[in-house]
């Protein structure tokens, strides 16, 4: 991800993306995908980058279905031999845990025509390949705080900077943000929070704001927080941040110190009737030229570190997959999570209902 950049105009990106596709095969009359995301803006940008130019050069079409990651429903199609999703969005716990359990295809990368090394997760990821990347972050309002923090320990300073907070109900990077600015070090983090010890030092360093905390649940409050000046600062989606800016004309700022990126798959639930369409719409949407073109309708970083220099600098400056961006995340332990989710919110929810 630390490649120099190239400056390439979108028109450059399309007439990449373009004649990747001209090596396609023409579908069959009547060959289709049924393909699932999460809806909303980022499905919107799918079918703009993505499922339109796919269907356009093949003349495979696309039907699209709408979830909120049901792991459940993919593994009962599977189960019942009941299969109508072709192609699914999947976010990391999924795609480790629906693996693990022989719901999903295991990918060939070779009929794939994908180089497993350019993309996130190391290779870890058998049954799903890494589209887009979106970050929690830090942000605040530019106007009413000039100076803003420039580190996570800024989070937990009530005295450089006085007020509200917004932080995720959940224990997910609240933990892990806590420990860091108690003097733990990024690469360290898992293993302390893996202690019980590990897990009270972060409470106990959340104890010092609790009190100026205002939790939010979905991703829509962190901006409407900042713009009605009812918090300083907060954690956020960056998406929903770069949406406030760019659509809304808030002048909110991304810290991006200590981000904690997640990345979703496309994977294939086993026993699909279209797995040979399945496997050109992923490598087709997961090329380096797919990937770049999708950042121009959505703030998310690409999962194939070799559009990285496909990107336009502009565009690239406000990704979480940014170089300068990404040598300061947490590098995301989802298999703790997996693990540990259950356990770690239940001793939070205590934590929460303790008065201080």
């Amino acid at each position: 991800m630390r490649k120099s950049l190239m400056t390439v105009s979108a028109l450059a990106i399309t007439g990449l993306v373009v004649s990747a596709l001209i090596a396609l095969k023409p579908a069959f009359a009547g060959d289709q995908l049924r393909i699932v995301a999460a809806g909303g803006a980022l499905q919107a940008s799918e079918r703009k980058a993505l499922f339109q130019p796919f269907s356009m050069a093949t003349g495979i079409k696309i039907t699209e279905d709408e979830y909120n990651y049901e792991v459940d429903k993919i593994r009962a199609m599977v189960e019942t031999k009941t299969v109508s999703w072709d192609v699914v969005d999947i976010n990391q716990s999924a795609a480790v845990t629906l693996c693990d359990s022989g719901v999903l295809e295991t990918l060939d990368w070779k009929k794939l025509g994908l180089d497993r090394t350019k993309f996130l997760g190391d290779g870890k990821y058998d049954c799903g390949v890494p589209t887009h990347v979106s970050a929690t972050i830090v942000a605040y309002d530019k106007d009413k705080l000039p100076n803003g923090p420039q580190t996570i320990a800024d989070l937990f300073d009530l005295q450089k900077f006085p007020g509200k907070r917004g932080l995720y109900k959940d224990p997910y990077t609240n933990l892990e943000w806590a420990l860091i600015a108690d003097g733990v070090a990024k690469k360290d983090v898992y293993n302390v929070l893996k202690t019980s010890e590990g897990v009270e030092r972060a409470l106990k360093k959340l104890d010092t704001i609790k009190k100026d905390v205002i939790w939010w649940t979905s991703g829509a409050q962190p901006p409407q927080l900042l713009a009605d000046g009812q918090v300083v600062m907060t954690s956020a989606w960056n998406g929903r941040i770069y949406d406030a800016v760019k659509n809304s004309g808030k002048h909110f700022e991304i810290m991006w110190d200590a981000q904690i990126a997640t990345f979703n798959l496309w994977s294939i639930p086993k026993g699909t009737p279209h797995r040979d369409e399945a496997y050109k719409f992923i490598g087709f949407a997961a090329s380096p030229q797919s990937q770049a073109e999708m950042t121009r309708y959505i703030a998310y970083g690409t999962g194939n570190t070799a559009a990285t220099e496909l990107i336009d600098p502009t565009i690239l400056a406000d990704l979480p997959t940014a170089p300068e961006h990404a040598a300061q995340a947490v590098d995301l332990d989802i298999v703790f999570w997996i693990e540990k989710r259950d356990q770690l919110r239940q001793r939070f929810t205590a934590w929460l209902a303790k008065q201080q």
